[in-house]
């Protein structure tokens, strides 16, 4: 039975009901450790990478909440709940569509050597299964933070392994001086679905990787990363002035992208400026909440709300920390009432709910970001 969702109660309430609406009443979960995830996050045999990726990140936002600002508790159920479904992902979009095998170059030792499906419900088709960048290095960062919150080092060796198993499947020509990375590739990675550049993807490699090695260079596991950070980073210098899509969810991706190194190198920084200024002229200009919600895609706004909480954590411009507060809270509210209601109610396509449930908790608590 889908559980309703209580605007009123307090954020904490709120984003726990959210994340229960995907995966289940928590407490009814008698022991974490044989915990298997319900077939609910919208993908195929009911794992969806990014719902997932958030789905994890979420549970540490929940450990965070429930285990570190509870007093100190040595609860770690959230935590383990987060490992279990980590262990689920591996086992279901780490093997092909029908389980018998893991996927090409991936082994016992190294489980990731061979990337993760998306988990799109199609086989074949335009909107088919296959491996996103933008996917991908998500999932790394979930393991990351996975290691940072757990101790437990091998979590990012995952994660880096993922990279190294990834990189040269989206790179095209990586010996020039004009590397590109494609947006899509096969499920085994040996062939390009789409070809074109993703606006953010060098971006968040070059971010994403960097965070990574900086994990691995604290645990004594060296610069792990070196070669592919240096090949991300031409790529940046390729493109040069990186363009910032008005689209909700690239717009807050790219902040939070972003807010790693705000403030403390230029690329970052005026990247948050060009951000800024498209989301001064979205609500101060055009009137965001006169917009009808029947042409807009909530998940997509919760990613801008979950940016937009972030850049203003790091941000030391007060005026600036406020509006983007203020943003933020402005497109949790105005799609609050459409979290109210239960699964069977919600006006939201049915393929799009997990994505946005699990979306609006990161909005609401970005704590896992």
């Amino acid at each position: 039975m889908a559980l309703p969702i209580s605007s009123p109660s307090p954020k904490v309430d709120r984003f726990q009901q959210a994340m229960e609406s995907i995966y289940g009443r928590f407490a009814n979960i008698r022991d974490p450790d044989t915990w298997s995830p319900p077939l609910r996050s919208g993908g195929h045999r009911g794992r969806y990478l990014w719902t997932d990726a958030f789905g994890v990140l979420n549970l540490l936002t929940m450990h965070k909440e429930y285990t570190v600002a509870g007093g100190g508790s040595d609860d770690k159920r959230y935590l383990v709940l987060a490992r279990r479904l980590i262990e689920t992902v591996h086992d279901v979009l780490g093997h092909t569509r029908d389980n018998r095998s893991q996927l090409p170059g991936a082994t016992d030792a190294n489980p990731l050597g061979g990337g993760l499906r998306i988990g799109k419900t199609d086989e074949h088709g335009s909107d088919c299964d296959g491996q996103y960048h933008h996917y991908l290095t998500i999932w790394m960062f979930a393991l990351n933070r996975m290691a940072m919150a757990s101790g437990d080092m091998d979590y990012n060796r995952l994660a880096v392994q993922l990279a190294r198993a990834i990189h040269p499947k989206f790179f095209q020509n990586r010996s020039t001086s004009h590397p590109r990375v494609v947006w899509k590739m096969s499920m085994d990675l040996s062939t390009p679905l789409v070809t074109s550049e993703g606006n953010l993807d060098p971006i968040a490699g070059f971010v994403i990787f960097r965070l990574l090695q900086a994990t691995a260079m604290k645990a004594g596991d060296g610069e792990v990363l070196s070669e592919e950070i240096a090949e991300y980073r031409r790529v940046m210098d390729r493109k040069g002035e990186h363009f910032v899509s008005s689209d909700p969810l690239d717009l807050g991706m790219t902040l939070w992208t972003a807010h790693w190194f705000s403030g403390r190198e230029t690329w970052a920084s005026n990247l948050v400026t060009k951000c800024f200024e498209h989301l001064y002229n979205l609500f101060e200009i055009d009137q965001y909440l006169l917009r009808n919600t029947k042409f807009r895609l909530a998940f997509r706004e919760f990613g801008t709300a979950m940016g937009l909480q972030c850049e203003a954590e790091q941000t030391t411009e007060k005026e600036r920390s406020v509006d983007l507060k203020n943003w933020a809270d402005c497109i949790i509210a105005e799609w609050d009432p459409y979290m109210e209601l239960s699964i069977s109610e919600d006006q939201t396509p049915e393929d799009m709910r997990p994505i946005t449930r699990v979306m609006y908790a990161s909005a609401l608590t970005p704590g896992g970001k």
